[in-house]
């Protein structure tokens, strides 16, 4: 079939050989990594997280990821691992004066350069676009470039001067290799946390009993007047049934003879304040000094 017309096929046309394989733009892959979002996969905005394995995220994606996990999202593995908020880090970036804005290019007549990135490394001044090693510090959020932590080789956060460690640093959209170990470390901190946290509830439990037996409940003491008193000092008094004389009397104990003394005391202060509210009272008369000659129609005169 075919071949009419003077038409003399190729062996190519013919034979189909083994497809080639389709390689990825090297530029759009890292384009893909440091400018859009690892679970939405939308352009990056602030405010920008990081996980303990280094991949970028807006903030917002991640809260609506953890309110709704059973929504079908086509990048749900990559976030599998983000447990609550404690998970991520914000991130404090640096602009990049050179940036533009998504905007600068709109007419398609301007060159518009891929590796061109919004943020910087701020002690250095390499563009985050890729092609440089970055880590953020897991204490304040800062980001860096790994060249200006080898340089300039401190304990001090160069931005915002909080003390930091080795053990600290996550590197951003490493490698698989880096990725495998930040999740191991990842793991051994949760499980350290874990651990933790079972000590504590264990020790709770412990000095529960321990107060309680050191803190009895006030035991109810019986006065010389026949009426019961709480050792705390309490007021609550009911008359107690006095016992027949054949039968053993009660001793009192100092604490109970000391218990109805505050009682008495207490009652006897309520009924001073209780009293001065009346005119009666000593404290409402007046003295000769204060008292007028004339005579006057008010009340209140004594």
């Amino acid at each position: 079939m075919g071949c009419d017309g003077g038409t003399i096929p190729k062996r190519h046309e013919l034979v189909k050989g083994p497809k080639k394989v389709e390689k990825v733009d090297k530029n759009a892959a890292l384009a893909a990594r440091w400018k859009y979002c690892a679970l939405s996969t939308e352009k990056l905005r602030r405010p920008i997280v990081a996980c303990d394995l280094g991949r970028l995220y807006n903030k917002d994606a991640v809260i609506e990821y953890l309110l709704d996990k059973s929504a079908d999202r086509p990048n749900s593995e990559v976030a599998s691992h983000l447990r609550g908020i404690k998970d991520i880090k914000e991130l404090n970036l640096t602009d990049n004066p050179a940036w533009e804005g998504e905007r600068r290019n709109t007419k398609g007549d301007r060159y518009e350069d891929m590796h061109c990135a919004m943020f910087i490394c701020p002690v250095v001044g390499l563009e985050m676009n890729g092609k440089h090693r970055f880590c953020f510090l897991q204490t304040c959020g800062c980001v860096f470039s790994d060249r200006a932590l080898k340089e300039v080789k401190t304990e001090i956060c160069h931005k915002c001067g909080d003390p930091f460690k080795d053990e600290n640093l996550v590197v951003l959209n490493g490698t698989k290799e880096e990725v495998e170990k930040l999740r191991e470390k990842m793991e051994e901190k949760r499980a350290k946390a874990t651990k933790k946290s079972k000590k504590n509830k264990v020790a709770e439990t412990v000095a529960k009993p321990s107060d309680s037996k050191e803190n009895p409940e006030s035991t109810e003491t019986v006065s010389s007047e026949g009426q019961t008193s709480t050792e705390n000092g309490g007021d609550n008094s009911q008359p107690v049934a006095e016992p027949p004389a054949s039968s053993s009397t009660k001793v009192v104990t100092p604490s109970a003879a000391t218990g109805s003394k505050r009682s008495i005391q207490t009652m006897e202060e309520k009924s001073e304040t209780y009293k001065s509210l009346f005119t009666s009272h000593s404290s409402a008369k007046r003295t000769k000094d204060q008292t007028s000659n004339w005579v006057t129609h008010t009340p209140y005169h004594f």
